[in-house]
This record gives C-alpha cells, structure tokens and sequence, in this order.
C-alpha cells in the first residue's frame, strides 16, 4: 500500500499528515519524520527538490556492501538496512537525517515501524527531533530480533526434544539446515546495526543527549549475538548428535550382514566339500553322508551363535 505520513509538532502534540502540499506550506523546522511507504517515483522526486536530498532506489538499497551502508556528511546521516520480516524475507529500509527530520524510505509495512508510531503518539514530549525518532525504530528493531531469537530458541528446543533415533531422517536434517540459514541471517541483520550505532556514537550530528540510548542499544545488540552464538552451538551440538545417530544405524546395519556372513560361512564351506564332484570321496557312498552334512552344518552355526551370544554381539 502506497502512503506517505509527515510527522510534525503541534500544539505539544505530534500530528500526521498524508499531504505533500502540506509540507511545502509548512514551516520545515515543525517537521521530524517523512516515511515513505512503497510511493512513487514521482513523489519521491518532489521530496528530493524540496529537502535537497538524495533517496535511492531500492535495487541501490539491496546492492550496497555491509561496509557501506552508513553514509556521513557535514549536514546529513544516510543509514541502510536489511529488515528482516516475520518469515525471514530482507526489506531493504533507507534512513536519511537533515535538518532534525529523518525521511524513512521503504515498500513494505513493518511491525517495528508500527510500534514506534504508538510509543511516539503515547510519549510526544520524547520525540522532538527526527534523531529521537531514528533511535526509537533501532530500539524497536532490536526487540524484534530479540523475538524473533526467543522463536528461533524455542524451536531449536522443540528439534532437540524430538531428536531420537527413530526420528533422525533427512526431514530433520533439512530442519536443522534452515533454522542454521535462519540463524546465519538473524546474525548478519544485528551486526549491521552493530556497526551503524557504532559509527553514530562518534558523530557530532547525534545528540548528545541521544548517546546513553545509543549505548545501551549497543550493549542489547551484543547480548543478542550472544545468543544467536550460543544457538549456533546448540544447532552444530544437533547436527552432530543427527549424525551419530545415523552412524549408530548404520553400523547396527554393517553389523548385521556381518554377522549373517559369518554363520552362514561354515554350512557354505562344508556344502563346497560335499558338492565337488571328484570320483574318490571317501564319504561320497555314506548311507548317512547327506544327514550328516545337514547336521554339521545346523551344528556349526549353532556353535557360532552360542560364541556370539556369549560375547553379547546378539
């Protein structure tokens, strides 16, 4: 859904308005959030002119290296994320800040963006500049991905309850493979952040009353990769109690046809003697030779499954 929302102070409140035309006749410094939703190029074109800004286009968004994402300038911040959706899809998300107003670029509703517009309608005392405003969504952001760790940590435990060896098959060996890809994109999602609230902790264009937050994000995000750490032994611990299992069965499996080899060994030996054909055999004319042979073979595996009973091979 194609929106545009201007945030701006009135009357100690923070008001939204949905109009381009109301920007324009508006004093710039009333103003602290621009978001744009999925609009068009044509509206962002007319916000490019107005604020003297550069908004990218979401192809430049997802094609910008991890080490290039945050931007610096003398007057502005241009800050690039990956988001992570509920269902773990990447939408690139654009912050740019000038002038005290931060202008968020993206084509999809996201649930961090919409708990901040509560917390800002609830506490508008808080948020007097776009900065706040910016610190707010990182925060929120981070909490989302604590949830979507404690998910991620509840299924690892669910997979590690179930994990037996009855259950060991490829279908759980294809689960473990995603939650690992899962956790692999959780990680590199927060070190972004890590390294963007890294960089604004030394710009002189944050506030300084803003830095207190800002570390204490930091601190969150690294007791988030922690965790994802700690999942990610978890996962290896799984993958590789999987694969003991499969080589239990598999050895149960050689095991077997070992030992079904080595009983039937001494019946086919003695069924080889008495079956070549040489004239002179002194058994070859027994009235009993054929009984016997049948005896001694039962005989002779008997022996050997007594030896390896004995031996608890069975």
């Amino acid at each position: 859904m194609s929106e545009v929302r201007l945030f701006y102070h009135k009357d100690n409140v923070i008001r939204i308005s949905r109009s381009i035309e109301f920007l324009k006749t508006t004093p710039i410094k009333n103003f602290l959030w621009i978001d744009l939703n999925n609009v068009d190029e044509e509206i962002e074109n007319e916000l490019e002119d107005y604020l003297k800004i550069y908004i990218q286009e979401e192809e430049e968004m997802i094609e910008i290296e991890m080490s290039s994402r945050y931007m610096e300038t003398s007057d502005s911040l241009v800050v690039n994320f990956n988001f992570l959706r509920l269902n773990f899809e990447r939408e690139p998300v654009s912050f740019i800040l000038k002038d005290n107003i931060l202008i968020t670029v993206r084509d999809e509703d996201l649930t961090s963006f919409q708990e901040t517009v509560k917390k800002i309608s609830a506490s508008p005392k808080n948020y007097p500049t776009g900065y706040h405003v910016f610190v707010a969504l990182l925060e929120t952001r981070v909490e989302v991905d604590a949830d979507m760790i404690e998910e991620m940590t509840q299924r690892i435990t669910i997979l590690s309850n179930s994990l037996t060896m009855e259950e060991a098959d490829a279908e759980l060996l294809m689960e473990i493979k995603d939650l690992q890809e899962k956790t692999m994109l959780l990680r590199e999602n927060i070190i972004e952040k890590q390294r963007a609230v890294s960089n604004m902790l030394k710009s002189e264009l944050i506030p300084h009353e803003l830095h207190a937050k800002l570390t204490i994000v930091v601190k969150d995000i690294n007791s988030l990769l922690e965790h994802i750490r700690f999942s990610f032994d978890r996962l290896d611990y799984l993958q590789d109690t999987f694969l003991g299992f499969v080589n239990i069965e598999q050895n149960k499996i050689i095991k077997m046809f070992t030992i079904i080899s080595v009983i039937f060994m001494p019946p086919t030996l003695i069924a080889s003697i008495y079956g070549m054909n040489f004239d002179i055999m002194p058994e070859l004319h027994w009235d009993y030779g054929y009984i016997i042979a049948i005896i001694l073979m039962i005989a002779s595996s008997g022996v050997i499954l007594y030896y390896f009973r004995r031996k608890k091979w069975l």
